[in-house]
């Protein structure tokens, strides 16, 4: 029956999510959403190990399951005159397969910016590119030696630590070659996929669709060149377009952004300083409308707050100021420096 077959399609597909994000829980979690027995279970399972999908180790309560991967494939690149920024993408095509005309679409064009990245912008010797596809999601990443984009961008705006670049980046519009790019490389392309990574010297970004923060980690592992982890569901719905609509006020032009704040607090730092507003404010009068993020802030100062939102604000009325993801603390901090209404801050 129609129906049974679907149910049956949707339990499997949610046992390999779920072993994709939860290997160890899969079972319990497919039991408890569709009500069902851990015997019914088992059989969905072992299906799916049948038709090649899944691996299993471990036995009876110890017992693990975890996507196999279907393609795994590399390639490194010399960076030599005559290599096109398509090269990597004519050989990936066949490598992730069939997919929806909208998922190929996002691979065709997150692969050949990051590829194009390494390629213009590297001072260093390859690139390689690596490729693994599971049943419900696919992989690429992209490594090259070159100096680190965090530090690229640091020496560019001559900021203090290659942390405050991860900043600027996440605005976009930033280019260390504005006579040849508009800076909107890596915003659209980190935003196209689920998750999108980039290491680079001590510091490791990271950007998760079904996520509202953006984290930033450092640990003390050191290395030369940058590191671009890319990660797609294999059914994803949303096209190129859709994103590019998405930070777009008129004629799909690159005219509105978010700014998370938090990238901007370092440690166990509070947002007090007009310095520090100065380094959020950096470059948002080319937008016209600024989504200022705050999920993840506990509180502002005074001057931080004074600086945005009456100074700033005060000086460049052509740039739409909007809040997001702020506290009651904080949401009365900007009501006090904009002199304004609760309601006007909020409408």
């Amino acid at each position: 029956m129609p129906g049974i077959r679907a149910r049956g399609e949707e339990i499997r597909r949610f046992l390999l999510e779920s072993v994709d994000e939860h290997p160890a829980k899969a079972t319990k979690m497919a039991g408890e959403k569709f009500n069902i027995s851990r015997q019914t279970v088992n059989a969905h399972l072992s299906r799916l190990r049948a038709e090649g999908v899944l691996t299993e180790t471990g036995k009876t309560s110890n017992k693990r399951y975890d996507l196999r991967v279907l393609k795994d494939w590399d390639k490194t690149y010399p960076l030599e005159s005559g290599l096109t920024e398509d090269a990597a993408w004519d050989e990936v095509a066949p490598v992730v397969g069939e997919l929806p005309a909208n998922v190929l679409s996002i691979w065709n064009t997150g692969l050949t910016e990051m590829f194009n990245n390494a390629l213009e912008h590297s001072a260093g010797t390859y690139a390689s590119v690596r490729v693994r596809k599971t049943a419900i999601n696919t992989e690429v990443a992209v490594f090259d030696d070159r100096v680190g984009i965090f530090r690229k961008i640091q020496q560019a705006l001559n900021l203090p630590s290659e942390r405050h670049a991860i900043l600027e980046l996440s605005k976009g519009k930033f280019t260390t070659d504005p006579s040849n790019h508009s800076g909107e490389r890596i915003f659209f392309t980190s935003r196209m996929f689920d998750k999108f990574d980039i290491r680079s010297g001590e510091l490791y970004f990271t950007h998760q669709s079904s996520k509202e923060l953006d984290w930033l980690i450092e640990d003390d592992r050191t290395g030369n060149g940058t590191a671009v982890w890319m990660k797609l569901d294999n059914a994803s719905t949303p096209n190129p377009a859709d994103v590019y609509a998405k930070f777009s006020v008129d004629d799909y032009q690159f005219d509105k952004t978010v700014v998370p704040i938090k990238l901007a607090q370092f440690g166990s730092q509070r947002l007090v300083s007009r310095s520090q507003a100065n380094r959020v404010l950096a470059r948002i009068s080319i937008f016209k409308v600024v989504i200022l993020d705050f999920t993840g802030v506990v509180e502002i100062g005074q001057a931080f707050a004074d600086e945005i939102f009456r100074v700033f604000a005060a000086a460049h009325p052509e740039v739409k100021l909007d809040v997001v993801g702020a506290n009651l603390d904080i949401t009365n901090m900007i009501t006090r420096a904009r002199g304004t209404r609760l309601a006007d801050l909020m409408s």
